[in-house]
């Protein structure tokens, strides 16, 4: 542990044989920040930004609000956010140009880069810097991890994909240079040590996560040292934040332990994941916060829905295959069904909600300081098209962000728009970022 000024440092680790801890923000640790928070740069050191992905657009006649100015009566497709209505701005009318001619592998490339994919099968492959590396060669720089990449599906195809477009488009969401793509973990345990691992190898990291029977008892020693010197109040956050990485890690084992038990198949399925898609999902969902609660990482994507998936969704009683469904041909029986679908993702991004609000950091809770863009590259699956996408912006009002907001543009406006406005709201040094035209003052308080 690293103790400063009498009072315990931001960076305070708990540390054991091939595992560190990193802690949520304590009552402690606030004497040691309160320089730094009274500096011009604390608003991108406290600001976490995420970015949630889901592939083929929606219906956007069931994802529409009704008023134009408010969320009070949600959309059938917005319905499970009901609740976190005063933490959202649901923003209407945006677009991809760069996305044109339109293909899977360009609504997914630029949904975070607003830039438009060099046509090639090849290497040569250039795009442009995502929004979330951006903010992470600034307000990650802080951190353990300047970001975190996640997916929900092992991606192992080569070559080209999509319209002769190379699958590093499709695959990849993240680029923190025009020819550097992040590829995305995709299995929670990976993630976990990831995030938790003391160093070395993947090998080296597991085999010493596998001697103990849990990562919290290499630590324990460490965790009594630190009781010690805090307050009550730190001693019970610090139990609940260790009581929600226990579960993390009890829900990972069964899953690793269940592999053999799977009769699903593995194709574009990581080993070692829970069976349903929607534990999978919140497992990845948890680690985020918990990377978010330690300050591990201030920025994270997660790509819900690769684009062109074949998922079928049985837990919610649709056996139709995501692709073709979404080549709906304006089929009212197939547009219910994708409609399903697409509100059975939007229940996983008001459980990553429901998450924020109600996880203590400092004085308020997580989502106070968090921003959460979720959204599609497509508007309409059926044209392949890429104007009226389904976006929303999940944050805190401390942010400056209003809340129960439904954004109505008048005009076609680009996506890069409301990068834009996040990245700056999040202290990023940045004017202007791909083919952005402007702030979205409508966002604003």
């Amino acid at each position: 542990m690293f103790i400063t000024k009498k009072s315990v440092s931001r960076r305070t680790l708990l540390k054991g044989m091939g595992a560190s801890v990193a802690l949520p923000l304590l009552d402690a640790m606030i004497p040691a920040a309160t320089a730094l928070e009274l500096t011009p740069a604390a608003p991108a050191l406290n600001t976490r930004l995420g970015y949630i992905f889901v592939a083929m657009g929606a219906d956007m006649s069931r994802f529409t609000p009704k008023s134009k100015t408010n969320l009070d009566s949600m959309s059938p497709i917005l319905e499970s956010l009901a609740p976190f209505k005063d933490h959202l701005n649901v923003i209407t009318n945006t677009f991809l140009e760069n996305a044109y001619p339109g293909s899977h592998a360009t609504s997914n490339s630029s949904f975070l880069s607003c830039a438009r994919a060099k046509l090639t099968e090849s290497t040569d492959f250039y795009l442009g810097t995502t929004a979330d590396q951006l903010a992470a060669q600034q307000i990650g720089q802080q951190t353990q991890l300047p970001s975190i990449e996640m997916g929900m599906d092992l991606l192992e195809t080569v070559g080209q994909c999509d319209n002769g477009y190379a699958c590093v488009y499709q695959n990849n969401l993240s680029w923190s240079s025009p020819t550097t793509p992040l590829p995305s973990e995709a299995h929670p345990r990976l993630v976990f040590e990831r995030l938790f691992g003391a160093g070395g190898d993947v090998a080296t990291r597991q085999k010493a996560l596998n001697s103990k029977s849990s990562l919290l008892d290499s630590v324990m020693s460490s965790i009594n040292s630190l009781n010690n010197q805090v307050g009550s109040q730190d001693k019970l956050r610090i139990d609940e934040y260790l009581t929600s990485v226990r579960e993390v890690e009890r829900r990972i084992q069964l899953a690793y332990q269940g592999v053999e038990k799977n009769n699903l198949p593995t194709l574009n399925r990581p080993m070692g994941v829970p069976k349903s898609y929607s534990d999978h999902a919140k497992l990845m969902l948890d680690l985020q916060v918990l990377a978010m609660q330690a300050d591990i990482t201030r920025v994270s994507s997660l790509q819900l829905v690769r684009e062109a998936s074949t998922r079928t969704y049985p837990e919610i009683g649709v056996a139709d295959s995501h692709h073709p469904l979404s080549h709906h041909g304006n089929d009212q029986t197939k547009l219910k069904r994708m409609a399903k679908v697409n509100a059975y993702h939007a229940s996983l991004f008001a459980y990553l909600v429901d998450k924020l609000a109600n996880t203590p950091d400092g004085e308020g809770n997580l989502i106070d300081n968090t921003m959460y863009l979720y959204g599609s590259g497509m508007g309409d699956p059926n044209l392949h098209d890429h104007h009226d996408l389904p976006i929303i912006v999940a944050g805190g009002q401390k942010l400056g962000f209003k809340g129960n907001n439904h954004v109505v543009f008048n005009e076609a406006t680009p996506l890069a728009n409301v990068h834009l406005t996040m990245l700056r709201k999040a202290g990023v040094d940045i004017d202007k970022f791909a083919d952005s035209t402007g702030l979205v003052s409508e966002m604003l308080v």
